[in-house]
């Protein structure tokens, strides 16, 4: 994609830079002063070229002002002038100094003004300090003439190197509102995932933000100049204010006139019977009713951050699009936000995996599918009927909606890896289980128990060694050989055991051994310890892996399987997510392949925890011919007897 290169700006750093060079300082210590972000001083063509690019926009300015002997004095380089050195020629001096276009009259002008005819070197000297002072004062002029600050809407392009705005533009970030966005919402090593800027780059373009953030009015915050894992939820907290803007619900300021408190469809108050008084805290009277088992350190269960995203979605947009409180939306409102749902603006689109701390968060990637339509509807319609219930409100517009048609699709469809895909995923894998480093060994450990067992992301984070338990499992020659089972809290807090391969529980063990734990599972002091367990910051105690955390890697380990591969795999690995693991699972399990018997539905259906054998069958995908053929087989020559 091209990307058109914007006018760069001239700011008083520009100005600044340039006087050091006419007095003769030291240019390596002006430059890491005043442009440090236009690359290193080392880069002499990049000095050179940003030097004479300056004086070409000093000059241009001159010219617009109808000064044409200034745009000629601010070209001349004062530091050849009463060195001593060799003379240029006249052509190459207006080489050097950018005349060319000049007429020869102008030039030898030049010319003169730089190496006057004398050959008394304190006459040169004199002439160069008046040339200087000259200088000094065209600069004074100039800059309060074309000088400027920057602005938030300024596209990146006016004030960054043309190849650092470029590569900036190609990855979403057109102005400095969204660099400093970015920033403030990613945090220390904000700049990965940008091809092209690295580290050092990154660090220069944070200290300009830095150094002019009172200018912009942009802050960048205090927590991108430490990493992410060094931040407490405490510390995060603070970096996106509450306001009534697209912010998570928690962070959401409700005006006044809509926050519910005297909402349209409010039923008697004496009546009701929950202590909120207004729709926020409804919701969270709501969330509360769902509570179960809570996972990673957070103070909602994976079934109540479900449901928080769809209020939470409806809360914003009645009040910010809208216009109206929640407990005012009447049938027509519903309809038009699930209109919305199927087409909602960018400005409320953002990636998944955006954390609600950061700026970069938002309630949608973008148009519902008619599943999650559907999922979304459900989950409305069960708010509000229990709004309803407890005579919070006097009815459900929801209940009006017809939802959506479920898809006639395999379940997984487009979310499952083909065997060849696995294979390659599980040959990485089995190289990164021998990795030294503990977070390459927890990813491969994390891939390996979600394949083999098919667990949620929170059912997998939240498992701990006490939930494992060896069994004596009876074989058809009546031998009794060990196995192993967990023990699973799933949805709706009901509890499954899923088995687990002998292999994967080795390798726990090894993994307790490198942190100092006993290297058996089962031993009841690492009853509490985590199968995915992570050493806190001080590498003194043993914790969970975060939901997110274990998404984020996955989707990195994906991605990294992905090179190489032809355009369709590599497609597919980089969409790849955790929960492909748990649909190819169920997939692989039900449908077998060459050399492995097919699991029944009912053993699939337990290890996955669905709540009806109906959803496990989606996964079946016999193919036409076979179906055919066993059936033919199942009829036999009765098929053919009614035929004359």
């Amino acid at each position: 994609m091209a990307v058109k290169q914007q006018a760069r700006k001239l700011s008083r750093a520009h100005f600044a830079f340039m006087r050091c060079l006419a007095q003769g300082l030291d240019e390596r210590d002006s430059w890491d002063r005043y442009l440090r972000l236009e690359g290193e001083h080392t880069d002499v063509r990049t000095v050179r070229r940003t030097v004479t690019w300056i004086r070409d926009l000093f000059a241009a300015a001159a010219q617009r002002e109808q000064r044409p002997g200034t745009a000629r004095l601010v070209r001349i380089d004062a530091r050849q002038i009463g060195t001593g050195a060799a003379l240029p020629t006249l052509e190459a001096f207006a080489a050097a100094e950018g005349l060319e276009e000049f007429s020869e009259a102008e030039q030898v002008e030049a010319y003169t003004a730089a190496y006057p005819a004398d050959g008394d070197g304190r006459g040169r000297a004199a002439r160069r300090a008046r040339l200087i002072d000259r200088q000094l004062e065209a600069l004074r002029w100039l800059e309060d003439l074309v000088a400027q600050a920057p602005r938030p809407a300024d596209g990146v392009g006016a004030w960054l190197h043309p190849a650092l705005a470029t590569r900036l533009v190609r990855a979403g970030v057109p102005n400095l509102f969204a660099l400093a966005e970015r920033i403030n919402g990613i945090g220390a090593r904000w700049w990965l995932n940008i091809p092209g800027i690295g580290q050092g780059k990154g660090e220069r373009i944070l200290e300009w933000m830095r150094e002019n953030e009172g200018t912009l009015g942009l802050r960048v915050g205090a927590h991108v100049a430490r990493r992410r894992s060094e931040l407490t939820p405490q510390a995060l907290s603070f970096v996106v204010p509450a306001a009534t803007a697209v912010v998570p619900y928690e962070k959401f300021l409700v005006p006044v006139e809509f926050d519910g408190s005297r909402g349209r469809y409010r039923a008697a108050k004496d009546l009701c019977l929950l202590a909120a008084d207004n729709d926020h805290a409804a919701i969270g009277a709501w969330l509360s009713s769902k509570a179960g088992a809570t996972h990673d350190g957070e103070t909602l269960s994976s079934t109540q951050r479900s449901y928080r995203k769809e209020a939470e979605r409806l809360l914003l947009w009645a009040v910010l699009e809208r216009r109206k409180a929640l407990s005012s939306l009447n049938v027509e409102d519903v309809q038009a936000f699930v209109a919305f749902l199927k087409s909602p603006p960018t400005h409320w689109c953002g990636p998944r995996h955006r954390q609600r701390w950061s700026a970069l968060w938002r309630p949608l990637e973008g148009p519902l599918s008619a599943a999650a339509l559907r999922q979304s509807i459900t989950m409305l319609q069960g708010l509000y009927a229990f709004l309803t219930g407890q005579n919070y409100l006097v009815g459900n517009p929801f209940a009006a909606l017809a939802r959506p048609r479920e898809e006639g699709r395999v379940l997984g469809s487009g979310r499952t890896l083909s065997f060849a895909q696995w294979d390659l995923i599980e040959s990485r894998v089995r190289l990164d289980l021998m990795s030294e480093s503990a977070a390459v060994r927890r990813c491969a450990r994390a891939i390996a128990w979600l394949y083999a067992t098919g667990l949620r992301r929170a059912e997998m984070t939240a498992a701990v060694c006490g939930d494992l338990e060896q069994v004596d499992v009876r074989r058809p020659d009546g031998r009794l050989t060990p196995g192993w089972l967990m023990t699973v809290r799933g949805k709706g807090g009901r509890i499954r055991q899923v088995p687990v391969p002998g292999h994967l529980v080795d390798e726990l063990g090894a993994e307790l051994d490198r942190l100092l734990r006993p290297d058996d599972a089962l031993d009841e002091r690492n009853r509490e310890i985590c199968v995915l367990a992570v050493l806190d910051e001080d590498a003194s105690e043993l914790t969970s892996w975060s939901t997110s955390g274990m998404y984020q890697a996955i989707k990195r380990f994906m991605a990294g399987c992905a090179s190489g591969l032809e355009p369709g795999d590599a497609a597919a690995l980089r969409r790849a997510s955790v929960h492909w693991l748990r649909h190819s699972h169920g997939s692989h399990a039900v449908n077998g392949r060459p050399g492995r018997t097919p699991v029944g539905v009912q053993i699939v259906r337990n290890n996955l925890g669905h709540a009806s054998i109906s959803t496990t069958s989606g996964y079946l995908s016999t193919e036409r011919d076979q179906r055919v053929q066993a059936m033919e087989g199942f009829w036999g020559d009765a098929s053919t007897s009614f035929k004359r």
